[in-house]
Formats: structure tokens, sequence, C-alpha cells
């Protein structure tokens, strides 16, 4: 699943493309289960309306109309965002590039999506560069001067909810999520306080429940405990405020980062314009088993599991205490 940089790096290029569109028809292709919104609240509320801006909370974005209502999306494991200029069209394809996932992402690059006006984010596969809607289209939004706003989704795990923007945080998932972390309201006393009510958890499970602090997903935490140098099967109770605000300090600088480089390149998710993300060329211990840890040159990183989760650390720089139990 996309994390907190991946999910903002999509809003921040939709942002620059939908504000100031007006919605003349919505095409549903899998109702209720991808759009599960009543055809009276979509004629009344959708068409018509001016998108107005673009925001994100956690992993959730949403896409404010000037009806006082909004569409609220979560991408989920295989979810698509594509913005398309003119008559649906396929992008450019070469029969002889490879059409694995993990090939999508190169093939769509950030000057074949300007050369022919198309942008997407998301799971990569042939629906970012091909012709749409295609069977893994799941709704698509006509705007008035005839371009599209694509939502692709291969498994069906996500949705898009047409609701009202002043009730979009009463939602169940809104009320439980934890602050965002780049937010600068945000200070690490909250983030102590907050992780301290899982005082016998493992830190990293805690560190990955998104009551505590929102967004972070598995590669964020494996970067964040490493430059801590806390090992993540210490309990939270074992660990001083010190230590746990030097964790949320590197949280920061880390998700800043990635956004910056565009995301990650896991599963070679990719942003808003088909670049992929880079923050991987950076990362100290994720995915980077058997390579030499960037503190200590003779000493490999390992992967073993934590809470279920593979997870990635320096058996040096990251000892566990022993008297952690």
């Amino acid at each position: 699943m996309p994390e907190l940089p991946e999910v903002e790096t999509v809003r921040r290029g939709l942002a620059e493309l939908l504000p100031g569109r007006v919605v003349a028809r919505v095409a549903v292709f899998d109702s209720p289960k991808s759009f599960p919104n009543a055809p009276a609240d979509v004629e009344q509320f959708l068409y018509g309306a001016r998108v107005t801006v673009v925001r994100r909370r956690a992993k959730v974005l949403m896409i404010d109309l000037d009806t006082r209502y909004s569409l609220v999306v979560h991408l989920k494991m295989t979810g698509q965002l594509v913005f398309r200029r003119g008559p649906s069209r396929s992008a450019r394809i070469f029969p002889e590039k490879s059409r694995d996932p993990r090939k999508v992402a190169q093939d769509f690059s950030a000057d074949t999506a300007r050369e022919i006006d198309d942008f997407a984010g998301g799971h990569p596969n042939d629906s970012l560069i091909g012709e749409l809607p295609d069977r893994s289209t799941r709704v698509q939004i006509d705007f008035d001067d005839d371009s599209h706003l694509f939502f692709n989704d291969q498994r069906k795990f996500g949705w898009m909810k047409l609701l009202p923007t002043a009730e979009v945080q009463n939602l169940p998932f809104m009320q439980k999520v934890g602050p965002e972390p780049l937010d600068p309201a945000t200070r690490a006393e909250d983030f102590v306080a907050r992780i301290r009510h899982r005082q016998n958890s493992m830190v990293k499970p805690a560190f990955l429940d998104q009551t505590v602090i929102a967004g972070v997903g598995n590669i964020y935490a494996d970067e964040a405990l490493w430059a801590a140098q806390i090992h993540p099967q210490t309990r939270v109770k074992n660990i001083s405020d010190q230590q746990l605000n030097i964790l949320f300090t590197e949280l920061r600088r880390i998700l800043q980062l990635s956004i910056n480089q565009g995301g990650s390149t896991d599963k070679n998710y990719v942003d808003a314009e088909g670049r992929k993300g880079n923050y991987l060329a950076f990362a100290n211990v994720f995915r980077r088993e058997g390579q030499a840890c960037h503190r200590h040159p003779d000493q490999a990183i390992i992967k073993l599991k934590v809470g279920g989760r593979g997870t990635h650390i320096c058996p040096v720089c990251q000892k566990p205490p022993k008297f952690d139990k």
C-alpha cells in the first residue's frame, strides 16, 4: 500500500491539474463497491461542480467541490488516478518493451507524459499508459473542457465516495487517525504521548499504528528506526522520551526527503506525472538486506519479521536492550 509520501506526490500533481475544472458527467463501471454513492447525490452535487482544491489526510485524497461536497479517494493497493486532456486515447506503447508492472513506470517517463498531456499516479500497469477506460476502470469523470479523470483499480480494494465536505472529518477512519507528522502543529511531545499508550508493544507495530501517527508504513518505519538507532522489537516502555523525540525528528526528515524525491519506487508507485519515486536510492536499510550498513561498512543489513511485517535492520546500530521483555 502506498505510504504518505507516495500519496502526497499524487496530491501535489493533481492539485496543479484539477482545480477550476467543472464536472460534466460521470460514468460508473463498478458500483456500488468502488463508487458507493446515490445517483441523486451524484446528479445534484457532482454534475456541474467545480473542483476547488485537492487535499490529503493520511493516505486518503479529497477532491473538494464548490457544491460543498468532496470526492474522497482511497487508492489502497492497486488504485490509480489518471488524468487525460482531450479525447481518451492511449499513450505511446512500445511493443518491444516489457509490460511487466515493474517496467511500466520506466516506460511511462515524464517526457512522454508531457508530450501527450497524460498524467497518472498510482500502482503501475498498462492502465497508466493504455487506452482508457479499460477493464480496470471503476469511475470515469468527464470535465466540460473535454479532459477526464479515471479511477482505476485492478483488485477493487480502493473506493471513491461523494460526501458533504463538512462530514468527511466524521468518517470513522478520520476520527481515529493520528496527527499528520509533517504538520507544523504536530509536536514531538504529541507523538511521544500517543505512542506511550502502547507501552507494552514493540515499537515498530506501535509506530505503524495509524492512530499514533498518520501515514507511516513499512518503508519509513524501518528507515526512521534505523536513523534513530532503535531496534524495532524494543518495547515502547523501554525507550526514553529523548529517543522517541529523535525517532519523530528522523521520521519527519525522511518523509520530507521522500516527498522531495517523489516517493519510493517500492512496487514502482509513481506520481501524478508518471515519474518514478526516487527515495529508495537514498534508503539506508529498506530492501537492502545483504548490503553494507552505511554506518558500519563491515556489517550487512539483515531482514527479520516484526509483528508479521518484513523488517530491515543493522544488528550493530539497532541492538535490542538485554532487559527488554
